[in-house]
C-alpha cells in the first residue's frame, strides 16, 4: 500500500466478505469470482483470492493500487476492476460473477434485453465481451473496460459477467438483477413467446430503473440474509 492510502476500515473489509458470501449463496458464483469496493481514487479493496462461498471473517482482503502492478498472490482478473475503476470515478464497486443463465445466453452471444423490471438496468442491454478466454494481461482488461463503457454490466461469452455500481451493495444487487433478466430472456425464447414479448421503451426504463423506495436496500438485504 502506497503511503498515500487509507488503510482499510474493519467495517470495508466486513463488507467485501460479507459480499462475496451473499454472490455465493445464490449461486453466482462458484470456485471462481472476485469483488472489490473502492477505497479512495488511487486504491481499492478486492476480496481474498479463494471461492468466495469460503471466505470466512478472519481472511484477509488485499489493497490494490489503480496505477501501479497487481500485488502478489491477487488473481489475474482483478486487472479487470481496476481498469474499470481507472476509466469510471463514479464508480464504488465492481463484482465477476459466474451467473448461471448469463453464461448460457452468452455462449450464445446473447445478453437480455430489457423485458422486466430488473432488465431495465441494463438497458438497452449489457455489451458483449465476444472472447472466452481468462483475461490476464493489461492490454485485455483494458480493452473490455472500454467496451464496457458506462453500463452497469458486461456479459463475457462463456466466461460469466463482470458490474459496476456506485457502491459494492449496488454492484451486487445488479449481479442478481443481471441473471434474473438473462433467466427471464432465456425461459421466453425457450417458450417462443421472445418475439411477441414487449420490450421495455426509454421512457419505460427511464421510470422503471430506479433505487427510491429502498429498492437497493431491501435486495442486498436479502442476498446477505443467511436465512436465504
Amino acid at each position: 500500500m502506497s503511503a498515500s492510502s487509507v488503510p482499510p476500515s474493519a467495517a470495508q473489509e466486513d463488507l467485501v466478505r460479507q459480499a462475496g458470501r451473499a454472490l455465493a449463496r445464490h449461486g453466482l458464483v462458484h470456485a471462481y469470482g472476485h469483488c472489490s469496493v473502492r477505497l479512495d481514487e488511487g486504491h481499492f479493496l478486492v476480496s481474498p483470492a479463494k471461492p468466495l462461498g469460503l471466505v470466512a471473517d478472519g481472511d484477509i482482503c488485499t489493497v490494490v493500487p489503480i496505477d501501479g502492478p497487481l500485488p502478489d498472490g491477487v488473481l489475474g482478473e482483478v486487472r479487470i476492476h481496476r481498469e474499470i475503476y481507472r476509466r469510471r470515478p463514479e464508480v464504488g464497486g465492481v463484482v465477476r460473477s459466474m451467473p448461471p443463465r448469463v453464461m448460457t445466453l452468452g455462449t450464445a452471444r446473447i445478453t437480455p434485453k430489457p423485458r422486466h423490471g430488473f432488465g431495465s438496468y441494463f438497458a438497452p442491454q449489457p455489451p458483449l465481451w465476444d472472447d472466452p478466454q481468462l483475461l490476464r494481461n493489461d492490454e485485455q482488461a483494458a480493452a473490455l473496460a472500454e467496451q464496457m463503457g458506462r453500463a452497469r454490466a458486461i456479459v463475457m461469452r462463456g466466461n460469466g459477467a463482470v458490474t459496476a455500481g456506485a457502491s459494492l451493495e449496488e454492484a451486487v444487487v445488479l449481479t442478481w438483477y443481471l441473471e434474473d433478466a438473462a433467466r427471464v430472456e432465456f425461459e421466453a425464447r425457450a417458450a417462443g413467446i421472445a418475439d411477441a414479448g414487449v420490450i421495455l421503451g426509454e421512457t419505460e426504463v427511464a421510470q422503471r430503473a430506479t433505487w427510491s423506495g429502498a429498492i437497493l436496500e431491501r435486495m442486498w438485504a436479502y442476498l446477505t440474509s443467511e436465512k436465504t
